[in-house]
């Protein structure tokens, strides 16, 4: 094997994150790690970055007792406690933002100011999460009984297992983490076994807090292993809710083994996502909205725009203009300021592009710019525009995982509302008009049926404010803001007689 890059001076920084050759990927107050030795490679070079020894079973299931016991001291905290916690967790994040975000670009490949802005994401959902740990309650309810008071009460509802995908592997622990604690939760987290590293730096920086305040590390658990571990957390009556971010394929399978225990599952699964342009769009805001949505992180968002829809009357106009940009996309290491698109995450990522490409070429799809390998070290491919195909292709209907974007020609707004909707996925969607009353047409019931919904801005980019998630195959999930930190608690309806009767509902007389 070649020299590890965490051994080598030009990665020294990796140090700074408590990073060695070979890391104990356990964490339940204590580190070990009894699990398979797994190597994790930089995407640009695929060169061996460090090791992480992976989670036994016998692992979890220490790690699943420790994490119960330790929610018991987590649950007696007061919320607005819970909250001050989260915040000493941002500000270390804080401090470790720029060398953590190096981390995500060296081992996930995207490009530094987007690793550096997935790290920025769970800073300010904790920042959120610190205001909601003194706001979140139920209300107190109208009863129809005299000297009755009829109230909501909301409490935790464990362990909250998490299991994140390799595209984000910071922000998406992030969201859940923060809001599962301060609603007074443990959590137990599985990254993916490809950033492995990621998941053992943040937990560090977490563990510290938790240390430092004398609170058992346990609170935030993290087992590190692949398929046999994830399984185990799906099917584990004590894993009081499990959330799930990857691909709609697993997803459905994780989605099975909870509900066949009647557990609770939060899914965030695939996105086929369209942006929509009519006639009378701006043309300067569609392009570098295109551009982004379609080219970003290489194509490897849930949220990034696989199909554009184009008015036929503008359709050759965007196309050339599209491709100009793409020509100007500045193509390197991603941990380089300069760069502004790095490499597919492995090489089997590779060869579904260039297996995608070629099917959308045997469909009737004409290739425009890209569809290529990039003749470098690492996982590059070339972004790709594809021209011709009809709306309803099998290729267009099928989430890729790459920067391939297929642009669709359209004539009426009744048929490509309903061809954004006919995906099975369900996740975001975006139009580009100043039409006013078709811009709440498509807000509306018989608008776009997915769960984030923008009119001119791009499909990717979603603030951690409102709730991410989406429709169908999607999962039904929802993160971060508004009320998604109900999904991470427990509701009863509490009815309290404070008088010296015993009416019933209803007026019911039983005597």
């Amino acid at each position: 094997m070649a020299t590890l890059l965490v051994s080598q001076e030009r990665y020294a920084w990796l140090r700074e994150l408590g990073l060695q050759e070979e890391n104990p990927g356990v964490y339940n107050g204590r580190w070990g790690g009894r699990g398979q030795v797994v190597t994790t490679y930089c995407p640009a070079n695929n060169e061996p970055i460090a090791s992480v020894r992976q989670a036994s079973l016998e692992d979890y299931e220490e790690t699943v007792k420790k994490a119960k016991e330790a929610w018991k001291v987590w649950a007696d905290i007061p919320a607005p406690k819970r909250g001050e916690i989260v915040r000493q967790i941002g500000d270390a994040l804080r401090q470790k933002i720029k060398v953590l975000g190096s981390l995500v670009s060296l081992e996930m490949g995207k490009i530094f100011v987007e690793g550096v802005g997935e790290v920025q994401e769970y800073v300010d959902v904790c920042d959120y999460a610190v205001g909601l740990s003194r706001m979140i309650g139920g209300p107190i309810l109208p009863s129809e009984r005299p000297g009755h008071a009829l109230i909501e009460q909301w409490n935790p509802v464990g362990l909250v297992g998490i299991i994140t995908a390799f595209n984000f592997p910071v922000a998406v622990y992030g969201w859940n983490s923060a809001i599962a604690m301060i609603c007074g939760n443990a959590c137990l987290w599985k990254g993916a076994p490809s950033t492995s590293l990621v998941s053992v730096a943040v937990t560090k920086i977490i563990a510290k807090v938790l240390e430092d305040n004398k609170l058992p590390g346990a609170i935030c658990s993290l087992v590190c292993g692949g398929a046999d571990i994830g399984t185990a957390m799906a099917r584990d009556e004590r894993m009081d809710l499990l959330s799930f971010t990857g691909s709609t394929k697993v997803g459905k399978e994780v989605a099975l083994m909870v509900q066949e225990r009647f557990g609770r599952s939060l899914l965030e699964l695939g996105g086929n996502n369209a942006i929509i342009v009519f006639e009378d769009a701006d043309l300067n805001l569609v392009i570098p909205s295109a551009l982004f949505a379609a080219v970003g992180t290489a194509g490897q968002r849930c949220t990034t725009a696989r199909r554009l829809f184009l008015h036929e009357s503008i359709h050759d106009e965007v196309v050339a203009k599209l491709a100009k940009a793409y020509a100007q996309v500045r193509i390197g290491d991603p941990w380089d300021p300069d760069t502004l698109y790095g490499p597919l995450h492995t090489k089997e990522a590779v060869k579904m592009f260039l297996d995608a490409v070629e099917q959308a070429k045997q469909q009737g799809g004409s290739v425009v710019c890209g569809g290529k390998v990039i003749n470098r070290p690492g996982n590059y491919v070339e972004p790709t525009i594809v021209t011709g195909l009809p709306h309803n292709a099998p290729i267009v209907h099928t989430e890729t995982f790459a920067p391939i974007l297929y642009v669709l020609k359209f004539k009426e707004e009744e048929d490509v509302f309903a061809w954004n909707n006919e995906v099975k996925q369900g996740l975001s969607s975006s139009i580009f008009t100043k039409d006013l009353g078709r811009i709440f047409r498509w807000l509306g019931p018989k608008g776009s049926d997915c769960g984030i919904v923008n009119v001119n801005i791009p499909t990717s980019g979603a603030e951690i404010g409102g709730a991410f998630g989406g429709e169908k195959h999607t999962g039904g999930g929802r993160e971060s803001g508004s009320d998604s930190w109900k999904l991470y608690m427990r509701r009863s309806t509490c009815t309290i007689n404070y008088s010296k009767d015993l009416p019933l509902a209803q007026g019911i007389k039983f005597q």
